[in-house]
C-alpha cells in the first residue's frame, strides 16, 4: 500500500484541537474510507465505505 495524502475536515479546529483526516486516494482507489485522528496519525484507524461515508458527511453538513 501506498502512503495516501491525508486531508483535514473543514470542520476539524484550526488551531491543533480536534482534527478528522481523511484520505481520498485511497477512496478513489478501493471505495472504502480511512478516516484518523490527525494528533495521532500512528493510532489504528478505522475505514468505512464510500456510501456510509456520504450518509455521514450529508449529516454533518445538514446540522453543522
Amino acid at each position: 500500500m501506498f502512503d495516501p495524502e491525508w486531508i483535514k475536515s473543514s470542520y476539524s479546529s484550526q488551531d491543533g484541537g480536534n482534527c478528522v483526516e481523511w484520505a481520498p486516494s485511497v477512496a478513489l482507489a478501493t471505495g472504502t474510507v480511512p478516516v484518523r485522528d490527525g494528533k495521532a496519525p500512528a493510532r489504528p484507524h478505522p475505514a468505512v465505505s464510500s456510501a456510509a461515508w456520504q450518509v455521514f458527511v450529508d449529516g454533518v453538513g445538514r446540522d453543522g
